[in-house]
């Protein structure tokens, strides 16, 4: 019976082998769900805009700016071109995930604190019905694809310039322009239906707010 010693023998070495590997994989680090996650970008606060979207802060070197520039259409049907000018920022396209990436997003325009618009592309041409007779503060404020609010430490990214508008058009002035501006990926969303309103308008004299570097009104509310 002495012949049945050895693949016993055999079938232990492979046990103790199999045991051994088993070990090693054991210390080897999780790259499966258990693996450290990414940090997220900036640190969303309690602050909210008026719609209750919560402030996403980063830091001051990291974070994206915004100027913007409101002039009367050329054709003088009582329209506004209003330009934006961005650093460190891109728009993000239509199809992006609502996910919050370093200096990606898009831009929600305001007048009179009232939401015309949400951008994705710089340039965009104001309705006349959306600006009756009188001034008004048009507000251009930068959000990331998960609907918070790009900030920093005083408060969201943003810039507004107040306009006029009257029954003879005039000169106009525009609000802070950073450095440079980004290209185009897509037509902006359609407007909210605009309020009626019968009257023509001039060119604005134009007040910046202060508060944030680039003349964005960080600090403001728009």
């Amino acid at each position: 019976m002495s012949w049945n010693r050895t693949p016993l023998a055999a079938l232990a070495v492979c046990v103790l082998l199999l045991t051994g590997v088993m070990g090693c994989d054991s210390d080897t680090p999780d790259q499966g769900q258990n693996a450290a996650s990414p940090s997220p970008v900036g640190k969303v606060v309690d602050a909210t805009d008026d719609e209750g979207r919560h402030y996403r802060e980063v830091g001051d070197g990291e974070a994206p700016e915004v100027g913007i520039e409101v002039q009367p259409d050329a054709d003088g049907d009582g329209s506004w071109d209003v330009r934006l000018t961005v650093r460190r920022f891109r728009f993000s396209p239509a199809d992006a995930g609502e996910r919050a990436v370093a200096g990606r997003g898009l831009a929600y325009l305001y007048v009179d604190d009232r939401l015309v618009t949400r951008l994705r592309t710089p340039e965009y041409r104001l309705p006349a019905a959306l600006v009756p007779r009188g001034t008004h503060q048009v507000t251009v404020r930068l959000y990331a694809d998960d609907g918070t609010v790009w900030a920093v430490e005083d408060g969201p990214v943003q810039s507004t310039a107040d306009i006029t508008a009257s029954e003879s058009q005039s000169e106009s002035q525009s609000g802070s322009k950073p450095e440079s501006a980004s290209t185009p990926s897509s037509a902006p969303e359609p407007t909210l239906t605009p309020p009626p309103s019968t009257a023509a308008l001039s060119a604005p004299g134009t007040r910046l707010r202060t508060g944030g570097r680039c003349s964005p009104d960080r600090a403001g509310k728009a």
